[in-house]
């Protein structure tokens, strides 16, 4: 009786894994890059300097970045996700000992005329690290204590580095992906139930070690007439400014509150509300729509995937952009306190901009390779 030997498949050819791409996240991914790109040329008065031509050339830069990612299989970024963890969190711990300063913060390492802030990559390279340890761990040890306090411990390390910085609104956006993505790897909901009671309990504590600003926004949050032409005056413009705008808006270049100057940080945490100033509540509403595809796209991705790696990989890019989205819209219309967090794709910064790029490079990688298989011991132990 013969034995039939079959023959590896012969790896893919350049054009081949190009033609794989999931086309869908590239052209969502350009059209959302498309918005922010007309928002910082009104932003800036009709000008595309300084901030839409940057965005731009950062946006063109990252979809080469996405493609090229993708093309590479996810085994590769796997053997990567621990080192590239490792690495960010060596310059999150570099940050307050040779970071530059602005606006009161010590967020960013500067090289030259560049500079890099790496809490933003912490946020896709925890995502990678848990994922392969997800890969890696037997799903019976999954909701096991033990193997619960590893993953928790990579993510309250950089959460409280980024925390000294200091910046909350990213502190919480790290802790809540790394959590989401505990969730989707299968966590038992005892743990979350039990982390929140924890929260609430020891919240008088934690009080007395937040920065000054950051208890008035909160205090502003309960209750935003304390404060209106300080500490509440961010939000109070920006509910104008979206009230202003109406059904259609006042048009390109018409916002008043933008215009005038009246809307702080409107290129960075508040341009939803410039957006939604000048075109309105349709506009507002397609772009929320883009956004609403471009995640439901990766967590289908997700769900598709034949492997814990690329599975976790993408739900938790996707929970990364759901996070973004969700509370950077609900802090301009005052549903959330005012953390200082960016519209993804959206608001001016080249580290954000790159960092949400690749990370949906891996998901690209992700998607175009999901018919791979992988052991959960074929790499080892997570660290």
């Amino acid at each position: 009786m013969s034995t039939v030997v079959r023959r590896p498949k012969p790896p893919l050819s350049l054009p081949a894994k190009f033609l794989q791409i999931d086309w869908l996240l590239p052209v969502l991914a350009v059209l959302i890059a498309a918005v922010g790109t007309a928002a910082l040329f009104s932003t800036a008065g009709g000008r595309i300097e300084p901030w839409a031509m940057r965005h731009a050339l950062r946006a063109t830069g990252g979809l080469a970045l996405m493609l090229a990612v993708g093309m590479v299989p996810p085994r590769a970024w796997m053997r990567l996700a621990n080192p590239f963890y490792l690495c960010v969190l060596l310059l999150l711990v570099a940050v307050p000992l040779v970071g530059v300063q602005q606006l009161g913060a010590r967020r960013w390492l500067g090289f030259g005329e560049v500079s890099l802030q790496p809490a933003e990559l912490m946020k896709v390279a925890l995502v990678a690290a848990l994922a392969r340890y997800y890969q890696w761990l037997p799903q019976l040890k999954v909701s096991h204590p033990l193997w619960v306090a590893l993953p928790l411990a990579a993510i309250v390390t950089p959460a409280a580095l980024v925390l000294k910085q200091p910046d909350l609104g990213t502190a919480l956006l790290i802790v809540s992906t790394g959590l989401a993505v505990m969730f989707l790897a299968g966590v038992r909901p005892f743990y979350f139930a039990a982390g929140l009671v924890a929260t609430v309990g020891f919240g008088n504590a934690v009080w007395p070690y937040l920065k000054d600003y950051q208890q008035r926004r909160l205090l502003t949050f309960l209750d935003p007439e304390r404060d209106p032409l300080g500490a509440g005056y961010h939000i109070a413009q920006s509910k104008i400014a979206l009230g202003s705008g109406g059904i259609h808006g006042r048009g390109f270049l018409g916002g008043t509150q933008s215009q005038l100057n009246f809307l702080p940080e409107k290129h960075t945490d508040f341009i939803f509300t410039m957006l939604a100033e000048e075109v309105g509540f349709i506009g507002g509403v397609t772009l929320m729509a883009l956004y609403a595809a471009l995640i439901a796209a990766l967590f289908v991705i997700a769900l598709r995937a034949r492997t814990v790696f690329p599975r976790l990989l993408a739900g938790g890019i996707g929970a990364v952009f759901a996070l973004h989205v969700s509370v950077n819209i609900g802090m301009v219309m005052g549903l959330v306190p005012v953390v200082g967090v960016p519209l993804p794709l959206v608001s001016y910064g080249g580290t954000s901009m790159l960092t949400l790029m690749f990370g949906l490079g891996l998901v690209l990688s992700a998607a175009a390779h999901r018919h791979d298989r992988t052991r959960r011991d074929e790499f080892g132990a997570f660290w």
